[in-house]
């Protein structure tokens, strides 16, 4: 099972930013500018992610 993985982080808050934009960060595990959590590489994963691209750090780690 070597499934590739992404590590995202929060870097910017999401005061100010829309429901969807507040939502899509609680649905990737995050909430808290500095929480960090890592997601399996896939398309729907990948979706959420080019939704709050100006919120988040994004690091690819395979294992």
């Amino acid at each position: 099972m070597s499934e590739k993985t992404i590590n995202v982080t929060q870097v910017r808050s999401s005061i100010g930013q829309k429901p969807k934009a507040v939502g899509t960060l609680r649905a990737l595990g995050l909430g808290r500018i500095g929480k960090t959590n890592t997601l399996p590489d896939r398309p729907e994963i990948r979706g959420m992610l080019s939704r709050v691209p100006h919120l988040i750090e994004i690091t690819e780690s395979g294992e």
